[in-house]
Parts: structure tokens; sequence; C-alpha cells
């Protein structure tokens, strides 16, 4: 249990941080909305990768190399835990929010940083206000140049580990219509940190690979219709890989 308890610990003592800090980005954010978003994204940085060292996560990495470095992209990932978002977050360069469901806008604190990192609340059974997100995310990526990471199944799946949930329809509609490239992100094992076993956290060694960027501009519109079939596909090879690796 005291890996939890630890966990617990730091993650309260950050968003009490988050209080003065805040203020302060809010105070850079008046004259610099850039400089505002990286210094947020270095500290959600450093806090996810503080949290992995306290679960006692040993994290491979795959890949990584591949990400475009010269402009936003959309990850598109496999969902097993919440730790997927610690993995992935810990590892950005660029601003990057996360579409999460509206729950999550009613926690005190943590829904203001994730709000002031870019992050999306979707109400999964609005399809108006799923639209509505499709378009700032767009706006967003394309004129603040943040990029978006996704979880196309629209929840934590608690299958069996390198399974896939259905991928749900549009969910890859924001690199449709931004032509922005499309990374699809394989991970495995996020689940047998907590999930597996709650409320206790385990050492755990996780595996997260950056697949090749499908660069959706140079597609033609029947390749673009079927693309979230098609990331669902190499994702899922990916994670039949894994299994040897873990």
């Amino acid at each position: 249990m005291i890996r939890i308890l630890l966990c617990i610990t730091f993650v309260v003592l950050i968003l009490i941080l988050a209080i003065p800090v805040g203020f302060v980005f809010f105070l850079i954010g008046l004259f610099d909305r850039h400089a505002k978003d990286m210094a947020s994204m270095y500290l959600i940085r450093f806090a996810f990768t503080v949290l992995l060292i306290l679960a006692g996560t040993k994290l491979t990495l795959i890949g990584e190399e591949k990400i475009p470095r010269d402009e936003p992209v959309l990850y598109v990932g496999n969902h097993r835990s919440y730790f997927d978002i610690v993995a992935t977050g810990s590892r950005v360069f660029r601003p990057t929010g996360y579409i999460a469901k509206k729950e999550l806008k009613k926690v005190p604190l943590l829904s203001w940083w994730m709000a002031n990192i870019r992050c999306e609340f979707l109400d999964r059974k609005d399809i108006r206000q799923g639209l509505e997100i499709i378009m700032s995310c767009i706006k967003k990526l394309k004129e603040e140049q943040i990029s978006y990471f996704i979880f196309p199944e629209g929840t934590r799946n608690d299958g069996e580990e390198g399974s896939l949930l259905p991928f749900h329809e549009g969910s890859l509609k924001i690199a449709e219509k931004s032509g922005c490239p499309v990374v699809p992100v394989a991970i495995s094992n996020t689940h047998e940190i907590l999930e597996a076993h709650f409320p206790r956290i385990r050492a755990t060694h996780i595996v997260i690979e950056y697949c090749d960027p499908i660069f959706t501009r140079e597609l033609p519109k029947d390749e673009k219709r079927a693309l979230a079939q098609k990331v669902k596909g190499i994702i899922q090879e990916k994670l039949k890989e894994h299994k040897d690796l873990i």
C-alpha cells in the first residue's frame, strides 16, 4: 500500500502547489500564451515523471523519434488505465491536450490544470457537444500548434491484455478535417499498475510504442474515411508484438 499512499500524497501536494503557481502562469498567459502553455507542459511532465517513479514503473519507449517535431499531431492510443495519461504525458515535448470524459471537469483543481494544458471534456452522449469539441481542437491545432491525444475506444478497456474495444465513429475527425499527422500509440501493461488490483499500486514494466505517422493530407478520400480502422489495425499488431517484451 505504500506506493499508492506516496502517489496520493504527491498528487495532493502538487495540486496545492498549483494554486500559487497557477496564478503566476495566469499572469504569464496575459502577455504570452505560448510561454504559459510551455511552462504548464513542463510542470505536468515533471509531475507525471515523479508519479511513475513513485509507482515503481519501468518504462520502455519505442519509436519516439518518429514523432514529427515541426508540427502538431494527433496521438491515437489504446486505453487500459489512468496511467496511460501519466505515462504518455511524461514524454510530450510540445503543449498537448487530452480528450477527457466530462466527469473529470467536476474535480476541483485537477479540472483547472487539465483545462490549462488544453484538455477538452467530452460528453459522449451529446453529439452536438462532440462536434463543438472537434472544431475547438482543430482551431487550436491550426492556430496555436497544440497537439491532441485521443483514446478512440471511449473508455478504459478492462479486457484481456492486448485486446481493443471498437473505435468510436468520428474519433479521428480532428485529423481528417485539419490535415495533421496521426501518430498511432500502442500502450501495454498499464492496467497492471493499478486497475488490475485496485487499490494497490505495483511495480510494473510498461511499453509505449509510437508508430509511423500517417500524413492525412496525402491520403485519398476513401482512405481518410477508413482511417480509424487503419489506426486500430496498426495498434493491434503492435500490442501483439509487445507480449514478448512485458
